[in-house]
């Protein structure tokens, strides 16, 4: 009978199948530098035809590192989540670091449970959305002990690093950029029980700017829940009159509800952007194959995503010689002025 390996391929098996040291398939395998290409690719496709899988697990355990990324975000259907995801891995799979997901279906609780599970396998950092955490969240990371990365916002006190945007001031700038247009009655459009999200930010941002302007904010539209759904905007817009009948614009607090509230006002015959304008927030691929296209907030989730995965491998990567990132880095925001608003008379 032929006598046939029963324990998985080692290590050791491809350092003398190769004729190198141990050592050297391990820095193969992490592309390292110290390897020449040509060694490199002969261990490659020795591990390939031997169909050798590395044991990760004892790789951290001698030295010390986790080997992958947590990554949390409220949903995983969210185009703008997805992007930076990608980006995120596609940023640090070169390195040998993989990320590791959970979603928080926008519940605070849920995040704190997950937070509490990724540092318990001790994660290189931990990457989550800025949408309010639980105190619990809070002393869980700042303990931790591992670089923390807020995302999507520019909180006043971060835990650690952030990337992203104040949710307020751009919310304040399209405020103003309708009111210059002429708009004065303006609606924002928002969901119910949002104090803890990006969303509530976004809402303060059109209060302080209507009331520097000398108009009222008063016209506030607060209907579902996190997130805001075209189902959500389309029952609103089809009974925007008995929020108020006075509306001349309606800033909402993503696309997909823009959308439902265009679709519904079309279906009663109220015409966008000539009898009321619209405006979004996000630039989803629905604002921008709207009839008529929505005036929303646009900026690159994938920036996110690059700019997070090089931070982190500042922080993290022996020998980097590049100088430690910034706490706080801010993407580029734009309003994207569109067919449902108008300059009004």
């Amino acid at each position: 009978m032929e006598n046939v390996k029963k324990n998985p391929i080692t290590m050791e098996d491809v350092a003398q199948a190769a004729g190198v040291s141990r050592m050297t398939v391990s820095r193969a395998l992490r592309k390292d530098g110290l390897v020449s290409e040509r060694t490199r690719d002969r261990i490659l496709k020795l591990v390939e035809q031997m169909n050798y899988v590395p044991d990760q697990a004892a790789g951290s355990l001698s030295s010390q590192r986790s080997g992958f990324i947590a990554t949390l975000v409220p949903s995983i259907n969210n185009v703008h989540y997805a992007g930076m995801i990608q980006a995120l891995t596609e940023s640090l799979e070169s390195t040998g670091l993989q990320v590791l997901l959970g979603y928080t279906e926008y519940s605070t609780q849920r995040e704190e449970a997950l937070v509490e599970s990724l540092l318990k396998r001790r994660p290189e950092a931990i990457v989550l959305p800025y949408d309010g955490h639980t105190e619990r969240t809070i002393k869980l990371l700042k303990k931790s002990q591992v670089p923390v990365f807020q995302l999507w916002e520019m909180p006043d006190k971060p835990i650690g690093y952030t990337v992203g945007f104040s949710n307020h001031d751009v919310s304040y700038n399209m405020t103003q950029e309708l009111i210059t247009l002429g708009y004065r009655n303006i609606a924002f459009l928002c969901e119910t029980n949002d104090e803890w999200t990006r969303g509530a930010a976004r809402r303060a941002g059109f209060r302080a700017a209507m009331e520097n302007a000398g108009l009222s904010a008063h016209r506030m539209i607060r209907f579902g829940t996190p997130p805001m759904s075209i189902k959500d905007g389309h029952f609103v817009g089809s009974n925007l009159k008995q929020y108020y009948d006075d509306i001349d614009c309606v800033f909402c607090v993503s696309d997909a509800p823009a959308f439902g509230v265009i679709t519904a006002l079309k279906e009663q015959g109220i015409s966008v952007p000539e009898d009321i304008g619209i405006a979004g927030f996000g630039d989803f691929e629905v604002s921008r194959y709207s009839v008529p296209d929505i005036t929303t907030v646009k900026f690159n989730a994938q920036e996110l995503g690059r700019v997070t995965a090089n931070s982190i491998l500042r922080l993290i990567e022996p020998g980097s010689t590049g100088k430690k990132p910034s706490r706080r880095y801010a993407i580029e925001v734009e309003n994207c002025m569109r067919g449902s608003t108008s300059k009004r008379q």
